[in-house]
């Protein structure tokens, strides 16, 4: 695992996007799962300006979603579906064909998740894969204490859960559906490039367990310590409580440029 610390959110959004031009500059037509949420707006403003600005193509990128809110009908405004269309799909000049994610509405919801692990398994592989986290460690919305052999499934999120993402349904916590799709955490680990991006102090803990800690289900993101590319990218605020900041520095800075992210 690389962790990488920069000074604020808009430097961290400003180097995964440079990762991601770099990739499709490599691989045009690469598939790119997205995560929702505050977080990687900065990553989406720096690609979608790279794209404006002709420095980067993505005509040809795949778009992919992380997970999913089931029962919210595909043009609910918060619905996973119309989130990335909006932040992601349509700022890069996207059509909805290059997009690609699980049926949130569907009847049979068990199969739609099944449907959506094959598909991604079909489409090649997701190349890069961005991740954010939750105060108790969760990626996608794999909560504490789901297995990290788990595939593509319906989860219940916890009442914390609920409470943070209260603020997308006017804060009205009544709004917050009680059960999403989301890609399980070996879904996730199968992506060739996991990127997580955390920032603010209230992530200090979360990252510091899922970096230093032991791999235990109790964090799923620790998990991401047995991929063999996985890159943690953090703000001075939410590295404050890694006892091995110091070295996550230099270790950076000694970094030979052609590697790359």
């Amino acid at each position: 695992m690389e962790v990488v610390i920069v000074p604020d959110a808009t430097a961290g959004g400003e180097l995964i996007a440079e990762a991601i031009a770099a990739l499709l500059d490599r691989k045009p037509d690469a598939l790119l799962g997205v995560a929702t949420g505050s977080t990687p707006l900065p990553i989406y403003r720096a690609l979608a300006a790279k794209v404006a600005s002709g420095a980067v193509d993505a005509s040809r990128a795949r778009i992919c979603q992380l997970d999913e809110y089931v029962g919210l009908p595909a043009g609910h405004p918060e619905s996973y579906r119309s989130v990335v269309l909006r932040e992601v799909v349509e700022p890069l000049g996207l059509s909805e064909a290059s997009f690609m994610g699980p049926d949130g509405s569907a009847e049979d919801v068990q199969a739609a998740c099944e449907a959506y692990d094959k598909a991604l398994a079909e489409a090649g592989g997701v190349d890069l894969q961005l991740l954010g986290i939750g105060t108790d460690g969760h990626i996608g919305f794999n909560e504490p204490c789901s297995s990290l052999a788990s595939r593509t499934r319906i989860k219940t999120l916890t009442e914390q859960t609920r409470v943070d993402n209260a603020r997308f349904f006017d804060d009205d916590i009544e709004q917050v559906p009680h059960h999403v799709i989301t890609q399980g955490i070996g879904t996730i680990l199968d992506a060739r490039h996991p990127i997580l991006l955390a920032t603010g102090e209230g992530k200090a803990e979360a990252v510091a367990q899922t970096v230093e800690g032991p791999v235990a289900s109790i964090v799923p993101a620790s998990a991401l310590q047995l991929h063999p590319h996985a890159t943690v990218v953090v703000d001075e605020a939410a590295a404050s409580k890694l006892k091995l900041a110091d070295y996550f520095r230099a270790t950076y800075a000694a970094k030979p440029a052609w590697q790359g992210l």
